[in-house]
């Protein structure tokens, strides 16, 4: 972890998350102690690049078949006493687990998965920084998605007509 770290702050980066899922379904979250390891591994290797690099320590279990609040209440804790900046623990969507995981692990902030819910809504929770995951670009494939359909079964191109021209271009030429 500390090696992989330390590449990873060396390209530039502003931040990083440390999952705590072990990336196989059959093996779930990593033991407890070794994912705090990691955790710890991570903020070591930040902290002697003197980068200041933001770390996220992600405890995945809502996400991952093993939605149970105590257990992510007890490792996001022990991944902010192991040096997280940010705890984030996606899945978690009701107004009682997002309060419960921000009294567990203030003042540090929690990052919330965005499910729709307004900004306004979750900042009253306590949630200090939302991500978007894969939403847009969902948004994106299911337009695609309709403009290949319509020209599959109609052989019509109303929906690239409606595609706005040059906008992006704009965008990316500015600045």
């Amino acid at each position: 972890m500390a090696h992989n770290v330390a590449l990873v702050v060396d390209t530039g980066v502003a931040g990083l998350s440390v999952e705590d899922y072990t990336g196989h379904a059959d093996q779930g979250l990593y033991a407890f102690d070794l994912a705090v390891a990691r955790v710890a591994a991570a903020r070591a290797a930040i902290d002697r690049a003197q980068s200041g690099v933001l770390l996220t320590a992600r405890s995945e279990g809502f996400i991952r078949g093993a939605p149970d609040l105590d257990e992510t209440i007890r490792r996001v804790k022990a991944f902010a006493e192991a040096g997280a900046d940010c705890l984030y623990a996606p899945g978690i969507r009701d107004e009682a687990q997002v309060r419960a995981v921000v009294q567990a692990v203030s003042p540090k902030p929690i990052n919330f998965l965005s499910v729709g819910l307004p900004v306004a809504t979750v900042a009253a929770w306590g949630v200090r920084r939302i991500s978007l995951g894969g939403a847009l670009a969902a948004l994106s494939f299911n337009h695609l998605t309709a403009a290949v359909k319509e020209i599959a079964e109609h052989g019509t191109f109303g929906e690239i007509a409606k595609a706005p021209r040059g906008q992006l271009n704009a965008i990316m030429s500015e600045g």
